[in-house]
């Protein structure tokens, strides 16, 4: 029998409150098992915000690790030698301010730097189209895109620079030949790029170093397929558009996490069979399998996993990799018909949407086409859910079911502490204090007169991590620099032509606008720096097609904001979207906010991730409805809005 493969490297994305809490999940998880790190840093330090600034309000170390400083990034990795460890951070427009903090305290551990291993996701291109986490518009931020890289190449030789994270095209709603093209063509316009910043002997070797994060669903043969087409159209594009002669430099390598966006709040323990369905799918096909695997616990859609979960989902690995007689064999799919034959079509679908996306000028130009594209795909997808054409257990299928005891204890999920936030606002300052002011000015001045130039920013970055500059200072550069950018929402002012099974919402929408004297007009918010949009974008897109008069100005609005659009639109019912887990106090602020500005009476909706406890205290708010993701029947929703309107117009 031939050699046992090695497994994949075992991941686990974490991190929370603070830089010492989550310095101690890291070391459980490795004392666990675990043989990689992938950090989840919070929405402040992914957005280029310090945590005492007015957006990061009510933000801090909620979906990840604060980190504003070096101070913070020291004590991120404390006792845990940077240059034995592989380590993934989740970070994109702030990546090349992350990796600068992460090689000064390499430095300081006493590393060598050019020993270094590991990822920064530094995916912008995704960010406009599906996670919002953007700071600067398109162009310069696929420059910093190749700033990391040229650096890397030669300074970091095993750092991977980048990682086109089809990952979140696939929750937005991406066809898997969606997901192919949109990730192929993030890479191209990558690789353009980079020509111009290494060597043509050099080149080969960072195209070696492109890597992928991919996501895969449930339809585990289809996704097993992408896998393979992904793989081989890899090869294709590197061999052909950029004569990459060495078949090492051409493999596709790629991370994964599995699939959040199947993951259901009805029947959470559910869960734990998609979860490992969906491993089977990037582990099973030796010629495509993953080279580092992280997944979701199954509590996700409920909350932030506790230790126990994430050790559940690392043991599943476990199992597989070592129980398991997997890694004993060849590809188990070479030569099966079914598999070549679903292959070849997700290539050629891929491909002819490649081809549009080049006629377009490529990635950068076709942002727009792309978002509203995958809008339409996400509303497509809700719609056979909705109907039923799509099963999903638990939810529009075999709803009653017993209690889960894993939800006894604590509602089964971990709460951050509130104090947290106050704590590490009071350590920043602290920071501020003590620091080398002048050194920091000199380095920041540095760094601007360099991005003002087109230099690399990476000499500079790093110097003004090492005088002490923190994270929303480097992003003041950029933003005063490049400027800021808002992405487009994918969606439009006008109906789409997608109307069939509405017909009685819409004459409920016209009576009421009839009775209202005006079209009943709708204001969707996504207030605080959450940029996951999917569901603010799906509410808005049904609303627009029932006829109401929708406002969506987008993410990251502030309270202020929101309540100032519906002033001014004379709002008839405002919609609040998010998923951070910050709602409490953002939703506290905007009740507050349209109380003082003559709103008081204008129903406000929420949907989220929100637990009951919480659900309660926003209706005590005087918030209207509260709708979580077993919300799934949006036409239900409509009518609800319909309703809200409706009582007093009606009495009147």
């Amino acid at each position: 029998m031939a050699e046992k493969d090695k497994p994949w490297l075992f991941r686990t994305y974490a991190g929370h409150s603070t830089a010492e809490k989550s310095n101690a999940l890291y070391r459980g998880n490795l004392a666990k098992g675990q043989t990689g790190l992938s950090v989840a840093f919070d929405l402040p330090t992914q957005t280029g915000y310090d945590s005492d600034h007015v957006l990061a309000r009510g933000e801090v170390g909620k979906v990840g690790v604060p980190v504003c400083h070096l101070g913070d990034m020291r004590a991120l990795f404390d006792a845990i030698p940077l240059e034995q460890m592989n380590t993934s951070m989740t970070i994109n427009a702030t990546a090349p301010w992350l990796l600068s903090l992460y090689i000064a305290v390499a430095e300081e551990q006493g590393a060598n730097v050019s020993k270094l291993q590991g990822t920064v996701q530094n995916d912008l291109i995704k960010e406009y189209l599906s996670r919002g986490t953007y700071i600067c518009p398109p162009k310069p931020s696929l420059a910093m895109i190749t700033d990391v890289a040229a650096y890397t190449r030669e300074h970091l030789p095993k750092w991977n620079p980048m990682n086109v994270c089809s990952y979140h095209l696939q929750e937005a709603g991406a066809t898997p030949q969606q997901e192919l093209a949109y990730a192929l063509a993030t890479a191209i316009a990558v690789l353009d790029d980079l020509k111009g910043k290494v060597s043509q002997a050099d080149f080969p070797a960072m195209v070696g170093r492109i890597s992928f994060f991919v996501n895969a669903g449930i339809r585990f043969v289809t996704e097993l397929c992408k896998m393979r087409a992904f793989t081989e159209l890899w090869d294709e594009i590197t061999r052909d558009r950029y004569g990459i002669e060495d078949a090492k430099y051409r493999r596709f390598r790629y991370g994964v996490q599995v699939n959040s966006l199947g993951l259901t709040e009805q029947q959470p323990e559910n869960n734990v069979y998609r979860i490992l369905l969906e491993t089977l799918a990037v582990t099973l096909s030796k010629n495509a399998r993953a080279r580092a695997v992280q997944l979701p616990a199954w509590n996700e859609a409920l909350g932030l996993p506790r230790p126990w979960d994430q050790q559940w989902s690392l043991r599943m690995q476990q199992i597989l990799a070592y129980e398991t007689d997997l890694l004993e064999y060849g590809d188990l799919f070479d030569g099966s018909p079914v598999i070549a034959a679903r292959v070849e079509e997700l290539k050629q679908g891929a491909r002819d949407e490649l081809r549009l996306l080049d006629e377009m000028g490529g990635a950068i130009a076709a942002i727009d086409y792309m978002k509203s594209r995958l809008v339409e795909s996400n509303a497509e997808r809700l719609n056979r859910v909705e109907a039923g054409e799509t099963v999903v257990v638990g939810v529009n299928r075999w709803q009653q079911g017993e209690p889960s005891p894993l939800m006894a204890q604590g509602g089964g999920i971990m709460v951050v502490d509130p104090a947290v936030e106050q704590d590490q606002i009071d350590r920043l300052r602290a920071w501020r204090e003590t620091r080398d002011e002048a050194a920091v000015r000199q380095a920041l001045d540095a760094l601007r007169d360099a991005a003002r130039r087109g230099d690399n920013i990476m000499p500079g970055s790093i110097a003004a991590a090492r005088a002490g500059a923190t994270t929303g200072e480097w992003a003041g550069v950029m933003r005063q620099v490049h400027g800021e950018y808002r992405g487009p929402t994918g969606v439009s002012a006008s109906p789409s032509n997608r109307t069939e099974g509405l017909e009685e919402i819409r004459e409920a929408v016209d009576a009421v606008s009839a009775r209202l004297g005006r079209r009943l007009k709708f204001v969707v918010g996504k207030p605080g720096l959450d940029g996951h949009s999917n569901g603010a974008e799906q509410i808005a897109f049904r609303a627009r097609d029932c006829g109401m008069d929708i406002t969506y100005d987008g993410i990251r609005m502030t309270p202020e904001q929101i309540v100032a659009r519906a002033a001014e639109d004379r709002a008839h019912v405002i919609g609040l979207s998010i998923l951070s887990g910050s709602h409490l106090p953002l939703i506290e602020e905007v009740t507050r906010r349209m109380r003082e500005a003559g709103l008081g009476d204008v129903p406000v909706i929420v949907g989220g991730i929100i637990p009951d406890e919480d659900a309660r205290r926003l209706l005590a708010m005087g918030v209207t409805r509260v709708y979580t993701p077993k919300d799934f029947q949006l036409n239900t929703i409509m009518m609800d809005i319909v309703a809200l309107v409706q009582p007093d117009e009606a009495a009147a």
